[in-house]
């Protein structure tokens, strides 16, 4: 059974498109990935199947009704952790539970019982009559997941809940999440951070410049990759320059080449013998090799082969720290 199905959805503001012709469905109690980078149409998405935006093309359906004919409905059945925090800061947890249980027209006894249920299970039963203006992003996070549960919603959507908690945090409320699933709760969840995507997604849609660029589960992503004559590498040079790049880039054996960080490559590579063709080729730029080390494909990767581009962060141009860490795993260093 689907719980979200979605069909050549489109956002324009003018004439600048957000959101493409999307389409995708999402199962019951399955955790849908939906990846891209900041400013790719993840959010203008979620607006639209939340009711918050009305589409300017296409339908959509959620847990069985239609977002533009019923959208009351809709909303009766879905949960939404915004990017932005919802919550007034200076009422307590629970006083700001109780308000939003009240705005979702829930009998007061039932109100109680939510408060109870998800401030234990997310951990801040002892912090319920403190005020939410004290607390930390983390704990203001989980008293946000806690407003969004309440009314015990079919589907749940997270618009990136874990930007800008701290590891600890970030690691609790991934394992949360990975709990609600098993109640088969549906989750769809906006992320542009690769290990979130990978660790909790059942299937994954990578949507680029506001378009659905691949669907499917992690592994068969990435298998995509790895398949048949393509190969992932990363080349250290010491003296790499913009002329090398724009060299690698012409040549028949390279799908795809970026300078991940300063002075490394990332190649994707095609055909026999490719490995030694790049090699020669950045020897007679002049490029002094350090190192090159093997790499298992990831979704990264996976961006890499059906844009022709990394993932950047549009907010500044540089790819995050835990994705360059990510790609030198399960690597052999050849010197």
């Amino acid at each position: 059974m689907n719980m979200i199905e979605v069909e050549n959805l489109t956002k324009r503001f003018g004439s600048f498109t957000a959101v493409d012709h999307v389409s995708f469905q999402v199962k019951k109690g399955e955790i849908f990935g939906f990846l891209g980078p900041n400013g790719a149409g993840k959010t203008t998405t979620i607006r639209m199947l939340c009711t918050l935006l009305r589409p300017t093309e296409g339908t959509a359906a959620v847990a069985g009704f239609d977002i533009l004919k019923q959208p009351d409905k809709v909303r009766e059945h879905i949960g939404l952790v915004a990017e932005k925090l919802i919550l007034y800061e200076q009422l307590t947890a629970a006083e700001n539970l109780t308000l939003f249980g009240r705005l979702n027209n829930l009998p007061e006894k039932e109100i109680k019982q939510g408060i109870e249920k998800w401030l234990n299970r997310l951990h801040m039963e002892q912090w319920r009559n403190n005020q939410t203006g004290t607390f930390s992003t983390g704990m203001k996070q989980r008293i946000n997941i806690a407003r969004a549960l309440l009314h015990h919603p079919d589907v749940l959507v997270l618009d990136e809940p874990t930007l800008g908690l701290d590891p600890q945090t970030t690691r609790a409320i991934h394992e949360f999440i990975l709990e609600l699933s098993q109640e088969e709760i549906t989750i769809l969840l906006t992320t542009h951070d690769m290990n979130e995507a990978e660790s909790l997604s059942n299937e994954i849609a990578i949507i680029d410049q506001a378009k659905i660029v691949a669907v499917d589960t992690p592994k068969n992503l990435k298998r995509v990759v790895s398949n048949g004559d393509t190969a992932v590498i990363d080349i250290e040079v010491a003296n790499l320059n913009e002329t090398m790049l724009f060299s690698l880039k012409k040549m028949e054996n390279v799908a795809s080449a970026v300078e991940t960080e300063p002075y490394n490559l990332r190649i994707h590579m095609k055909g026999d013998n490719a490995a030694s063709a790049i090699v020669g080729a950045i020897a007679a730029e002049g490029g002094q090799i350090r190192a090159i080390n093997t790499v298992e494909p990831n979704l990264e990767d996976v961006f890499l082969h059906f844009t022709g581009r990394e993932m950047r962060d549009k907010s500044t141009g540089k790819v995050a720290p835990s994705q360059r860490s990510l790609w030198r795993r399960r690597s052999s260093r050849v010197r």
